[in-house]
């Protein structure tokens, strides 16, 4: 199968590379994982809107930064980004700062995919091999 559709459902579907590489096991694994951490971000109002520069202003460089890619790393959550988000749930960053282990777990969901993506890509390549 092509890497770049790999990837895509690797990316929209939590664990989706492990599905296309038929390991159920860790398919059921990954998508329970990200799932249960974007539902419980979700529920302790966790920020998952990119920060705007009104919210950044007065941060240092690298607290922007970081910012910023706690932003990115929300959105390689997947689908449980994008069905939060069509749902309209939006709490801002600035928001979001005052429910830190709801923004801390929206975070760790798109870790957790990326990983997934990962490993996944790493066993592909090997099986090539």
């Amino acid at each position: 199968m092509n890497l770049a559709l790999t990837t895509a459902f690797g990316w929209l579907v939590p664990g989706g590379a492990y599905l296309l590489a038929r390991r159920y096991l860790q398919f059921a694994i990954s998508l329970t994982l990200v799932s249960c951490a974007t539902v419980a971000g979700i529920a302790l109002h966790g920020a998952n809107l990119w920060p705007g520069a009104d919210e950044l202003q007065g941060l240092d460089g690298l607290a922007t930064v970081m910012a910023q890619a706690g932003g990115l790393a929300r959105v390689l959550a997947g689908a449980p980004y994008l069905l939060a988000r069509l749902c309209n749930y939006s709490q801002t960053f600035l928001a979001g700062q005052t429910h830190e282990y709801g923004t801390i777990l929206l975070v760790l969901a798109g870790l957790f995919n990326l990983l997934a993506l990962a490993d996944a890509l790493e066993l592909r390549k090997a099986k090539h091999a």
